[in-house]
């Protein structure tokens, strides 16, 4: 009688309630809604997170080319201005992105002469965050801007930045 039973379950395709698995939708959506709340804790850490490294990413590049800007000193005694969209040989030497790529980068570098000052005297390496040649969904209000002198003097001048 057992073996009929067994044929009789495969025949109607009916399953006994003690074989059933799986999940109730009340279960899902608890979980979904856990891990809803999870997510919504987890991404201003996240983003802040992100904001941080990028800034460090900023301040790396700033120091690295100040270095460079130094060395070429030493040699011809002055700085070298330099943009995105520099011509001169000099200044084609110093990258102006702060990232490996400039797709990729978090900020826009250039270098001019500090104000009322010549490139014999003092530069001024600026970066802006999200300008239109690098990554523009970057975005940092409190640190949109942030630049270093030879001087050393380093704006803004709030140590969330620097």
């Amino acid at each position: 009688m057992g073996k009929q039973m067994e044929n009789k379950h495969i025949r109607t395709g009916f399953r006994a309630i003690s074989d059933h698995r799986g999940f109730t939708l009340v279960e899902v959506m608890t979980v979904a809604v856990i891990i809803a709340i999870l997510a919504a804790l987890a991404y201003p850490s996240y983003r802040h997170a992100v904001r941080l490294a990028k800034r460090a990413e900023g301040r790396a590049a700033l120091l690295q080319l100040m270095q460079q800007q130094e060395r070429y000193y030493l040699l011809h005694t002055r700085y070298v201005a330099f943009a995105a969209d520099s011509t001169d040989e000099d200044a084609k030497r110093f990258k102006w992105f702060s990232g490996e790529s400039a797709a990729v980068s978090a900020y826009e570098i250039d270098g001019a002469p500090c104000a009322a000052e010549s490139l014999q005297e003092c530069i001024l390496l600026t970066a802006t965050a999200g300008s239109a040649r690098v990554d523009r969904r970057y975005n940092d209000p409190h640190c949109r801007v942030k630049s270093l002198s030879s001087t050393g003097m380093k704006l803004p001048a709030d140590n969330n930045c620097w």
